[in-house]
């Protein structure tokens, strides 16, 4: 199903709704359009969203990339990748995104036509000041000079510099055995430079010939100083709206993270990197923390919230009993609380209350979620709406066991992974 709004095009209804809640949440009605009068070329992303997709993109991103922002709102940025993207310049950005820092790189990166360029990119976290976390991230990208060398060895590449210095602003790579010249500059500098006669070497051109074994073709995308002056006026003034619009929703924005004590109350999980995988475990399931007052919710998925209805803000920091209602047996309640206690997983079919107040046979999997030291971190809760479907087939709840002893599985390898010793308490 294809939707239609203005000149975007979105793929998906969900998405669009995601990405204009995304911002609407957390900024007034105004913010698209204050962020359309900016010429730069930006993004925002959000990392709570599956995928960490992109939820505004700018006029100037789009005529630079050659993407409408229907093409790449609701998408991950790595459409921008390509063959010859550096994968360190690649990890250097995922890094930044997991410890919640700012980063600049120099990367290559691909137009919507298939023509590379190269990308001098600034990325900054948006933080929450109530929660203490990140709730979006700006990507600003700057086009710089792209240049390309094939890289040989070092002793003909000094010779044939020294022969050439006087002449050329570039360097020069000569291979003796095939009487090759490969060039260390930009390709409009070559063809300026050396446009004259070479005798009886030859001109390669590195951007087009590729069948040369034992040779490596580098890009080398070098930022001038003044590009990363406005990359960072950029992330400012971009930074500058956002905290303004923020102030209307009472949801303030901020470039550092504040470390409050009430954010831990609303939100202990403030690792970006840990929800993201979190996000990505397709089943209905909530964390809670046991450490906290009356065990609050600090992490639930997108499947809980579809299958109880109700929103995110409406259940974190709350504890789980709100699905409680009167028919709800009380036996397994104590039942849940006594494996809590002993820190053992727990299996009930128990009555719960979605908000509209239907009822719902839910198959609950309770389990300890430990960290990298051994330590409880968190309790998981996998919920399984089994209405209608009798206790005694064994195929379905085989099925079900496996799917709840896999969500519960993904949970506990990230925590572990990614929140390492903590929390600890």
């Amino acid at each position: 199903m294809v939707v239609e709004e203005g000149s975007r095009m979105w793929s998906c209804p969900l998405k669009q709704k995601q990405c204009e809640e995304s911002l609407y949440k957390a900024y007034s009605d105004g913010i698209r359009e204050a962020l359309d009068q900016f010429k730069y070329n930006f993004v925002i992303t959000d990392p709570f969203l599956m995928d960490h997709p992109i939820v505004y993109a700018s006029e100037g991103f789009s005529k630079m990339t050659g993407y409408s922002r229907g093409e790449v709102l609701g998408r991950n940025s790595r459409f921008l990748q390509g063959p010859d993207t550096d994968r360190r310049s690649v990890l250097e950005i995922r890094e930044a995104i997991r410890r919640e820092k700012s980063c600049q790189v120099s990367i290559l990166n691909y137009k919507k036509d298939g023509t590379s360029f190269c990308n001098f990119f600034h990325l900054a976290p948006v933080f929450s000041k109530d929660e203490g976390r990140v709730i979006h991230f700006i990507g600003v990208q700057t086009p710089v000079q792209k240049c390309s060398r094939l890289c040989t060895s070092t002793a003909v590449e000094n010779d044939i510099r020294k022969q050439h210095e006087p002449s050329a602003s570039a360097n020069i790579n000569v291979n003796a055995s095939n009487h090759l010249i490969y060039f260390g500059s930009c390709r409009r500098e070559l063809c300026r430079d050396f446009s004259g006669d070479l005798g009886h070497i030859r001109l390669h051109n590195s951007f087009t010939e590729d069948d040369h074994k034992g040779r490596v073709e580098k890009h080398a995308c070098e930022a001038q100083e003044s590009d990363k002056q406005n990359a960072l006026a950029a992330i400012s003034c971009v930074m500058s709206e956002l905290a303004h619009f923020s102030k209307y929703t009472g949801k303030t924005v901020s470039d550092t993270r504040c470390d409050s004590a009430d954010r831990v109350r609303v939100s202990p999980i403030s690792s970006s990197s840990l929800t993201i995988a979190l996000s990505r475990i397709q089943q209905s399931f909530v964390l809670v923390d046991p450490y906290l007052p009356d065990m609050p919710i600090v992490h639930a998925s997108d499947s809980f919230l579809h299958l109880t209805g109700y929103s995110r803000d409406e259940v974190l920091g709350k504890n789980c009993r709100i699905l409680q209602g009167q028919d709800t047996n009380q036996e397994d309640i104590s039942k849940i609380r006594q494996s809590i206690e002993a820190e053992q997983p727990c299996t009930v079919r128990i009555l719960n209350y979605r908000k509209d107040g239907n009822p719902f046979w839910n198959l609950l999997h309770t389990a300890p979620v430990r960290n990298a030291s051994g330590k409880v971190a968190f309790y998981v809760g996998v919920q399984l709406d089994v209405t209608g479907v009798e206790d005694n087939h064994s195929d379905k709840g085989m099925t079900s066991q496996m799917k709840q002893l896999g969500a519960v599985g993904a949970v506990r390898v990230a925590v572990r992974s990614l929140l390492g010793a903590g929390p600890s308490r």
